[in-house]
């Protein structure tokens, strides 16, 4: 479950912690119409960063090469935050980062494993991210909707939306 009070005090940390969880997101180019393909983030944590294996011939490295910055949408593993991240995304085949990632799961994906010609990985560096974190209390969030509802200027307090930009 989320934490609403790590959402307010140290929200970048919260953002972090959330996206490790997750299995997939979906990933595509700002410019791209439709473009957004589900993805497993690999995370990087020492330098903010996420990985992402793919394949050289597919239509989102074709469109990263030509530039741009990328979003990523996820929603947490109990439904109680979503986020979206924007920054720079590139194309980058680094074996460490192929050897550092590798899973059975992955493997699956390639026929040649480590050394498939078509494998690469995309880089994806976020600069910033609007996150919504909410209460998993059925209580709390009933008890919410009931305050609203009596007094309709009372807007129901069930979690936290914050931007952050990333140093």
């Amino acid at each position: 479950m989320v934490s609403l009070s790590t959402a307010k005090t140290d929200p970048e940390k919260l953002v972090w912690d959330e996206l490790d969880r997750i299995s997939a997101g979906m990933l595509g180019l700002e410019k791209e119409s439709f473009g957004l393909q589900p993805m497993a983030p690999n995370l990087d944590l020492a330098t903010k960063s996420i990985w992402f294996y793919t394949r050289r011939d597919s239509d989102l490295v074709r469109s990263v090469m030509n530039g741009g910055q990328a979003i990523f949408c996820v929603v947490g593993k109990d439904h109680d935050f979503h986020a979206m991240f924007r920054g720079p995304i590139a194309v980058d085949a680094d074996p460490r980062r192929i050897e550092e990632y590798w899973s059975s799961v992955v493997e699956a994906w390639y026929e040649g494993g480590k050394n498939d010609p078509n494998l690469t990985m995309l880089h994806f560096r976020p600069t910033e991210c609007n996150f919504w974190a909410s209460t998993g209390n059925l209580l709390t969030f009933g008890w919410e909707i009931a305050k609203a509802n009596l007094k309709p200027e009372h807007e129901p307090d069930v979690g936290v939306h914050k931007h952050i930009a990333f140093a």
